[in-house]
């Protein structure tokens, strides 16, 4: 006979919800580091003197780790599976928080962007295996609805990171030799980083048996890969996942200086800074409705909405001047709010075993945050700072089509 105070077994729904609870951290923490590397673009060129293109290497440096380091990490997550990639990639990201905060301290122009190199090498484990995991024991819709909750949390570390990180390292000047005051305070966001990473790291260290044997990565042959990483639908969802990143870190990093312009608002870094996190706040207030209503309506039809309406309101920073231009930029941060989650949703092949394939290929994209804002910083040195705005602007267009053309094909 059963004894009846035996504990049942955790649930599949239980389990889906505690990995939800761990990610919500994953997610804080990669929007509160991303949110302090992109202040780090307006300290090299406001403070530091740099030119926008040498500027923008920071965010080249930062991004390009995920062409380069997708494919063996992607095979790492397929041998070891997705939680103990995810602690690898904590692990690796508080090692690589460390080292940036060291480099900073001397200011080596070259040392800062391997550090972040590196840094970001722990990052792409996150963007390829913590992606994963919700949409693999999720329904597509509930995955979506999820996903898009969880970015909420990205978007509450970039808002804080904003705030807190524009006094840290905007409101200090160039570092002097034995000016430890000013050191401790540039590095401290990022040795917060650091610690936080490590605890989250023992956290999936300790509940890794939370996902079922199911819900494992499958090893495919190489062929079976390219099969994979030709299909029409993640073909074209990369398409608009390059776009999007590329688009969203570019107005994220030039923010700041377009709103200290004099025809803008006229203002300091500081104060540019800080109001840069009302563009990332609203990605978190869109992401936090969107949640709601992703659960009810056509993903795509949501998607194509948001990039039409970023479509003119980037026009409107280009062409207008003062409060109106500053307030349609910052807007735009409204309309990022879905796109990732949501393009990243449909842009996934029907068969979730192969979807680590899939995340990699998704993953490599995300490369477009390094090469748009490059090429923005190249157009600005050229002709201005508001005209290259238009480049972005341009990547719009890109998820727009994407959303139209899913919005024919799509099914529940």
């Amino acid at each position: 006979m059963t004894n009846s105070t035996t504990l049942a077994p955790e649930t599949s729904e239980h389990r889906a919800t505690l990995l939800f609870r761990l990610c919500i951290g994953v997610y804080f923490l990669g929007g509160f580091l991303n949110s302090l590397v992109g202040l780090l673009v307006p300290r090299l060129r406001m403070i530091e003197g740099l030119n926008h293109t040498r500027a923008l290497l920071v965010q080249f440096a930062f991004h390009s780790s995920y062409l380069l380091f997708a494919v063996p990490i992607t095979a790492l997550v397929v041998k070891f599976g997705y939680m103990r990639s995810i602690a690898a990639g904590l692990v690796v990201i508080a090692l690589g928080c460390g080292l940036l905060a060291a480099s900073l301290g001397s200011f080596g122009y070259m040392v800062v962007l391997l550090a972040l190199l590196a840094l970001a090498s722990g990052v792409t484990f996150l963007q390829i295996a913590a992606n994963i995991v919700v949409p693999v024991v999720e329904p597509t819709r509930r995955a979506v609805s999820r996903l898009t909750f969880l970015q909420g949390f990205n978007s509450l570390g970039t808002v804080l990171a904003s705030l807190a990180g524009s006094t840290l390292l905007l409101g200090t000047g160039r570092p002097r030799t034995g000016d430890l005051t000013n050191h401790v305070r540039v590095v401290f966001p990022f040795l917060a980083v650091a610690l936080v990473a490590s605890a989250l790291a023992s956290a999936f260290i300790y509940r890794r048996d939370l996902l079922l044997p199911s819900s494992t990565p499958r090893q495919v042959p190489l062929s079976g890969i390219v099969g994979v990483l030709l299909n029409r639908r993640l073909l074209a969802g990369a398409g608009a996942m390059f776009a999007y990143v590329g688009a969203e870190v570019t107005i994220g990093t030039l923010l700041v200086e377009y709103l200290a312009m004099p025809e803008t608002l006229g203002i300091s870094p500081v104060a540019a800074g800080q109001l840069v996190g009302l563009y990332w706040a609203g990605a978190l207030a869109g992401r936090l409705v969107g949640a709601r209503y992703l659960a009810r309506y056509s993903a795509p039809t949501m998607l194509l909405g948001c990039a039409i309406t970023a479509i003119a309101l980037v026009g409107m920073a280009i062409g207008l001047q003062g409060p109106v231009a500053a307030s349609a930029l910052l807007a735009v941060g409204l309309c990022n709010a879905i796109m990732y989650p949501t393009i990243f949703a449909l842009a996934l092949p029907d068969d979730h075993s192969t979807a680590t394939y899939a995340s990699m290929l998704l993953c490599m994209v995300v490369v477009g945050g390094a090469i748009i804002p490059l090429l923005t910083g190249v157009v600005a040195d050229m002709v201005g700072l508001k005209i290259a705005f238009g480049l972005p602007g341009a990547c719009y267009i890109v998820i727009a089509g994407f959303a139209w053309w899913r919005h024919r094909t799509w099914t529940l």
